[in-house]
């Protein structure tokens, strides 16, 4: 995006011609200047008084209120006591000083991000087949010369309008293969003998990518010579398939066999003739066992010759602003910066070093998100937190219960540009910088470090979090410097990187400035392909590790159940807390829908239009139904930007991933009828009164 500040400081956005988006934007992007200077924008501190309210006080108050909670919660509980929460859409420097700050100024190991619930089973299952965790790891344009690309679980017409461009090649020939139980936009272009589109039953993607490995080993479609090289483990991954003949696949999936044949005879006819990639997104791996359904696209992919060839991949898309630099630099609860493991005694070191402390200073690994935040309020838990960048009480599973955490708490602080409703219920709440305020860098979906430069000033009383982090750390006596210069703080972060796995060492900001080329792993030179000779791991070849079919948390759906799969629109972002104050986004989708089959809608008499209730074990939604035969008939769709009552993590189960970490945002069992408006106006489902 290019801004332009006019003389009244009002930016407008254009669309940059860069290679990713070639100009292009979505209308979150055309309309995202319209918050700059929004009523809501918050300008001072707030602290809630004794009467419960949030009333404006100077920053030098703020700052003593923090500290003291810091202190007596530290001196009567331990350092663990307190947390710190960050985002996916924080800049690299903020990521990277917030878990400094974590771990020097706090000496606490409770720190995680809400990145959890959305790259970490793809980042978990890179990390143990490749070694390395980048979600593209080739340049986005390497996709215009695919005959065939194999999307699953991400519908990026809608979440990426500019990206679709990417898939023109493959539509053209035929070859764009869709995996997705609702004809979603993206699901549309493969109309017309454009490609296919699979449906398969909620939270089957792992048997269906089974099923298309079996069919390859049954048809000798693998790739040997490129196996041979380039990779171990193939006899396990053989075993592991031998039972999911597609047959058996199409009674679990309902995709039909033949299908299924013909899948693997396309992936594997591409792979031959140059130009075949699988991209993963969220719809596969936000599950319980979304680490293994990432695995098998892996697998799929290596056991078809595509990582690290020149004209075909594997890849999975991120989904926040900052998805993938977010997660290198040490905000994650088991990280240190480029990409170390905090457990790793060579990397505590060197970080060490860089910092200044004592190794044995820096704590060990903490708790990923869902675990951490189980621990607020709990005695022998957290009982202060502090929030950056995410609203929680929308994003995070089980919201209900996650509002009573947030209320066992002693202290809660967030960090936010508008009263997010996370933000609503704090004890005090700090105004920060939004994007065009503010100097930094993102990474992106390639692994390019990418300029964000500032065009105005603050509103008000607005501070940076680099210069909030630095006046804590000061305060709190912390052994370590805190730079609040973005530039002073990506020097730093340059040389705690040196050496990792995302090693950011040979980028500067000037290097940025020339808009060069800057894909990490960057020493001397970008490297925009990875695994052209090597993959990661120690000995350079890639593993494939055997997974199985798992038990989902809600059991199938009988009786009147369905199931519920979460997901995003084209006219909001993440938890709606931007979008929804945005008028053209707001007017064009104001309320939450719930998509449902005229069959299933008809079955519980239920209209188009209607208010509904929808209900789970966890709690309960209010929406409106919105019949579409886009949808299967055993399945309904909520976008999760909605608040409050009609939150769609109200009714998702906060059990996650063992190996990631990733809750179960895609298959709840819900149950769903028309609410009618009694007599008292309040609105009534079986006698009883929505609130």
């Amino acid at each position: 995006m290019t801004l332009t500040r006019g003389s009244d400081d009002a930016v407008t956005v254009t669309g940059r011609d860069f290679p990713t988006n070639r100009g292009g934007l979505c209308r979150k992007g055309w309309t995202a200047a319209e918050l700059i200077r929004h009523p809501d924008r918050l300008t001072r501190p707030m602290l809630r008084d004794r009467h419960g309210d949030l009333r404006p006080i100077g920053w030098d108050r703020a700052y003593d209120v923090i500290v003291e909670q810091i202190r007596r919660t530290q001196r009567d509980h331990g350092h663990d006591a307190v947390a710190v929460f960050g985002g996916g859409g924080l800049t690299n420097e903020k990521a990277y000083l917030l878990g400094k700050f974590a771990r020097v100024a706090l000496g606490t190991a409770m720190i995680d991000y809400n990145g959890r619930f959305c790259m970490s089973s793809a980042a978990a299952a890179a990390n143990r087949a490749f070694g390395i965790d980048r979600g593209l790891p080739f340049p986005v344009a390497d996709l215009d010369r695919a005959n065939t690309i194999m999307l699953l679980g991400s519908n990026v017409a809608d979440t990426m309008p500019p990206f679709v461009q990417h898939l023109a090649g493959a539509v053209a020939a035929g070859g764009l293969i869709v995996v997705d139980p609702r004809v979603s936009a993206t699901a549309r272009l493969t109309a017309g003998g454009s490609g296919l589109h699979l449906q398969p039953a909620p939270g089957t993607d792992l048997e269906l990518l089974l099923g298309i490995t079996q069919v390859l080993f049954a048809e000798k479609l693998i790739k040997n010579d490129y196996l041979a090289r380039r990779a171990v483990g193939v006899g396990t991954i053989r075993r592991s398939v031998a039972a999911l003949w597609p047959e058996r696949v199409q009674s679990i999936t309902g995709v039909p066999a033949d299908t299924i044949r013909e899948v693997a005879r396309r992936l594997a006819w591409a792979a031959d003739h140059g130009g075949c990639y699988l991209l993963t997104g969220r719809g596969v791996e936000q599950h319980v066992n979304g680490t293994d359904t990432a695995t098998a696209a892996i697998n799929l992919a290596l056991l078809l010759g595509l990582p690290g060839s020149p004209d075909s991949g594997y890849g999975t898309l991120t989904g926040q602003g900052n998805g993938q630099g977010g997660r290198e630099h040490g905000q994650k609860s088991d990280q240190l910066p480029g990409y170390r493991k905090i457990t790793d005694p060579a990397a505590r070191d060197h970080v060490a070093r860089v910092w200044g402390v004592d190794v044995d200073q820096l704590p060990g690994p903490g708790l990923p998100a869902v675990q951490l935040l189980e621990r607020l309020g709990r005695p022998d838990g957290v009982r202060m937190l502090m929030v950056h960048g995410s609203n929680l009480l929308v994003s995070a599973p089980d919201a209900t219960r996650l509002q009573r955490r947030l209320a066992d708490l002693d202290f809660l602080v967030v960090s936010d540009f508008v009263l997010s409703e996370t933000a609503l219920r704090a004890d005090l709440v700090l105004p920060v910088l939004q994007w065009a305020e503010e100097d930094g860098t993102m990474t992106n979906l390639e692994g390019r470090v990418i300029r964000r430069r500032a065009v105005i000033e603050p509103p008000g009383q607005a501070k940076s979090e680099l210069e909030i982090l630095q006046e804590l750390a000061r305060r709190l006596g912390a052994s370590s410097a805190f730079p609040a210069s973005a530039r002073e703080v990506f020097e730093e972060l340059r040389l705690a990187s040196a050496g990792g796995i995302a090693d950011y060492s040979g980028i500067d900001y000037d290097l940025l400035d020339r808009d060069a080329a800057a894909h990490w792993p960057y020493r001397s030179e970008s490297t925009p392909r990875l695994f052209t000779d090597s993959f990661g791991t120690a000995d350079g070849k890639a593993v494939l590790v055997p997974v199985r079919p798992s038990r989902p948390v809600d059991a199938p759906p009988s009786g009147r159940q369905l199931t519920l799969i979460t997901g995003r629109l084209l006219e909001h972002y993440q938890s709606g807390v931007q979008t929804r104050r945005i008028p053209e986004l707001d007017h064009a989708v104001p309320r939450a829908r719930l998509q449902i089959h005229p069959a299933a809608a008809a079955r519980l008499g239920i209209d188009d239009g209607d208010e509904v209730l929808v209900r789970s074990d966890r709690g309960a939604a209010v929406c409106w139904a919105e019949l579409t035969t886009l949808i299967r008939q055993d399945s309904v769709f909520l976008a999760f930007h909605f608040a409050e009552d009609a939150s769609a993590n109200r009714l998702t189960a906060a059990v996650a991933d063992p190996i990631s970490g990733m809750p179960e945002f895609k298959t709840s069992n819900v149950t769903v009828e028309r609410v009618t408006s009694g007599q008292s106006g309040g609105a009534q489902f079986d006698g009883e009164e929505v609130a």
